[in-house]
């Protein structure tokens, strides 16, 4: 795990840029704070709570709006809403009304200290989030790690103290291909160094060069040349690379359709990318797997989760 902790702490600082957004969930029009706070607390109050005007509410606001609703309800009922709502829900429907109370970054950041904390690693979990957020998403977690003064220490990016050098930096391509293919064994410390400490689109580019190099593509370059959770890394990094939106959609129809789903995956990728790119996400699902997301998600979930879900990926295109 250190050499995967030595590359996502360096990748979490230089890889990615700005990138159009393509949300699901927009600021609603005519927004009324004080109205929805109203009947965010006659659905807490209502005998065996009315879920589903939580759901309509809460699916149907921006976090900007929804932290607005908060504040209002505060004022209104005299407590914190959060609280409230914790106290009135319950399983799979908690999690995702509680994740949408916290801004994507905060989010990350929680799904990262719950992924490192405690016995052992989710490594997965690691990998999908710090290989698939843009840098400016990658600054703001680590601002929202230390403004809430959580221990930066467990954090990935201080796993490992020392710094790479940085070599090769005129043609990457040929030394990815002179510290793999080319030589026995591999230079794993020069991979590193180049997967990490490029641009996204500098990287492109370098994959397009090294299919001139080597006789393999990228991605069986690097299923021969590294195992591990390093090699799910870099895969994950060049997946997000080609087409970020089509690497969820996949991880979504593989948790959605796996033995026994994997309900953490789906909550966090659809609750994380619902105000950048589950629009596109959602395209892309349909066109890769025949059905659109919204019809997965009826096949493989129930009850208010099922209808959190819908809510937040909004109707079909």
């Amino acid at each position: 795990m250190a050499l995967v902790s030595e590359f996502l702490g360096q990748l979490s600082l230089n890889i990615g840029g700005h990138e159009p957004l393509f949300p699901t969930v927009v600021p609603a029009v005519n927004f009324d704070p004080d109205k929805d706070a109203a009947r965010i607390e006659t659905a807490i109050k209502t005998k065996g709570v009315d879920e589903q005007t939580i759901i309509d509410v809460l699916t149907k606001r921006t976090y900007a709006q929804r932290r607005e609703i908060a504040f209002s309800y505060e004022r209104m009922a005299k407590k914190d809403m959060i609280s409230a709502l914790k106290g009135a829900l319950s399983g799979s429907l908690e999690n995702v009304i509680l994740g949408l109370m916290k801004s994507t970054a905060q989010y990350d950041a929680t799904e990262i200290r719950g992924s490192i904390k405690g016995l052992g690693t989710d490594e997965e979990t690691l990998i999908e989030i710090l290989c698939s957020r843009s840098n400016e998403e990658l600054v703001e977690i680590k601002r929202v790690y230390k403004e809430c003064k959580l221990a930066l220490k467990c954090f990935v990016i201080s796993c490992v103290k020392f710094k790479l050098q940085f070599r090769f930096l005129c043609f990457p391509f040929t030394a990815l291909y002179d510290a793999g293919i080319k030589i026995k064994g591999t230079d794993v410390a020069t991979w590193i160094s180049i997967m990490s400490e490029r641009s996204v689109p500098h990287l492109q580019k370098v994959f397009q060069k090294y299919k001139s190099y080597s006789p393999y593509d990228m991605q069986e370059s690097i299923v021969k040349e590294v195992k591990g959770d390093l090699q799910r890394s870099f895969l994950v990094l060049v997946d997000c690379f080609e087409n970020k939106q089509l690497y969820f959609a996949k991880r979504l129809n593989e948790a959605m359709k796996s033995k026994g789903a994997k309900e953490k995956v789906v909550t966090r990728i659809i609750v994380s990318r619902c105000e950048v790119d589950l629009k596109k996400i959602c395209s892309e699902y349909k066109s890769c797997f025949g059905q659109s997301l919204q019809q997965t998600i009826m096949e493989h979930t129930k009850g208010d989760y099922q209808k959190v879900l819908l809510g937040l990926c909004g109707p079909e295109q």
